[in-house]
């Protein structure tokens, strides 16, 4: 999000578990893809519940089990959406099997932040904004942005 919005979002990443350390496999395909790694840390999403975190527009939760689990109270109620993906991390096999499920992953949530980021966010209604970025949850599937039938942007 931070690259592909340039400069428009802030992002960040967080976890309802996380491990204390990022993925290797995570920053080996980001690098790859020549996506920043810079300043990347596992981090609980209860961070970002707190007083004094930063201000959030739009929280999306990516994880396949994330959608069953009960989030945090989000201050400032930004909009939500889940953009779920199968977790790479639970993947069992051979490093390249492994690999092959970051990669998939990688490419799901590039082509949804794509779609989001060219959103014309400032002229959508709330309703209609809201429903875009359900709608962009449902689309990408694992075989690319082609799968949901519309081009990438």
């Amino acid at each position: 999000m931070n690259h592909w919005g340039n400069g428009r979002f802030r992002a960040f990443s967080a976890g309802s578990r996380p491990k204390g350390e990022v993925n290797p496999m995570t920053l080996e395909v980001l690098e790859r893809s020549r996506l920043p790694t810079a300043g990347l840390r596992s981090k609980s999403w209860d961070e970002f519940s707190k007083p004094g975190s930063p201000d959030l527009d739009f929280v999306f939760t990516v994880c396949g089990n994330a959608a069953k689990e009960q989030c945090p109270f989000w201050p400032g109620q930004p909009m939500t959406a889940h953009w779920g993906v199968d977790d790479p991390a639970e993947v069992t096999g051979s490093d390249e099997e492994k690999r092959r499920a970051f990669n998939r992953a990688l490419r799901e949530l590039d082509a949804r932040i794509k779609l989001f980021v060219n959103l014309p966010i400032g002229s959508l209604d709330q309703m209609t904004l809201q429903e875009s970025l359900r709608e962009i949850g449902r689309s990408a599937s694992s075989e690319g942005p082609e799968a949901s039938g519309r081009p990438a942007r």
